[in-house]
């Protein structure tokens, strides 16, 4: 499945949407497989976790259906519309397919992602200056925590592209999510020391297929998707 998480709903945590998903699936009766044990769990994969704060278009979870029932008993067709009046406003599918069960996890196969991202207190020249500066670089070193020890890396192979707006301080970034991710308060700690997120939207996930890129399941995004960020609380 493909959904959103726009609007008011970008502060709840991953864990909480996955609690939302559950008690959307258990109104709608959707007939899932549950792990065996003494606390028994549907069987339900999220793929990349997305940020609490962050607003996105391209989420994705995988669900497996009980074993003595199949796709052909479930109206696929009718999903996006009755699990999306389950869910919390803010939260909508946008496509739902069949998957061959063993295709590899959303966690394994997402290579990148394409994010939209505002900064803060900088001019749209000031922050398109620095872009040019960052992408002529050798290497971009920054410190982050892993495991709870600090660490230096350089992540500039991590930063696919970026495209900065002339008229906003916004860009248009693609970022690695192996070997391992690159966030976008990250990219922009690398881009310039002290460089902090306003607003930030994910567009895509992509994965690779015959040496293209592709998302899981492909939409079309709605017009205001990529608007620029001063304009997503009304869209949203």
């Amino acid at each position: 499945m493909r959904f959103s998480k726009l609007g008011k709903i970008r502060w709840t945590s991953h864990r909480d949407v996955a609690r939302m998903w559950e008690r959307a699936f258990r109104r709608t009766a959707l007939p899932l497989a549950y792990t065996q044990g003494f606390s028994p769990r549907p069987k339900v994969s999220f793929g990349l976790a997305l940020p609490t704060g962050h607003e996105s278009v391209a989420e994705y979870l995988d669900l497996e259906l009980a074993a003595d029932r199949d796709a052909a008993e479930v109206d696929i067709s009718s999903l996006p519309a009755r699990l999306s009046l389950a869910l919390p406003a803010g939260i909508d599918v946008q496509a739902v397919s069949v998957i061959d069960d063993r295709a590899g996890s959303l966690q394994e196969e997402v290579t990148s992602c394409t994010w939209l991202v505002e900064a803060a207190s900088v001019s749209p020249a000031e922050l398109s200056g620095l872009v040019e500066q960052a992408l002529a670089a050798d290497s971009l070193v920054i410190t982050r925590q892993r495991k709870g020890r600090d660490v230096t890396d350089d992540v500039r192979s991590a930063i696919v592209s970026i495209e900065a707006s002339a008229t906003e301080p916004v860009l248009m970034c693609e970022l690695a999510t192996q070997p391992r991710g690159l966030r976008p308060s990250e990219m922009l700690t690398a881009i310039a020391s002290g460089l902090e997120e306003a607003r930030v939207r994910r567009l895509h996930q992509w994965i690779q297929r015959d040496g293209a890129s592709r998302e899981p399941l492909e939409v079309e995004l709605p017009l205001d998707a990529t608007d620029a960020p001063h304009a997503w609380e009304r869209a949203s």
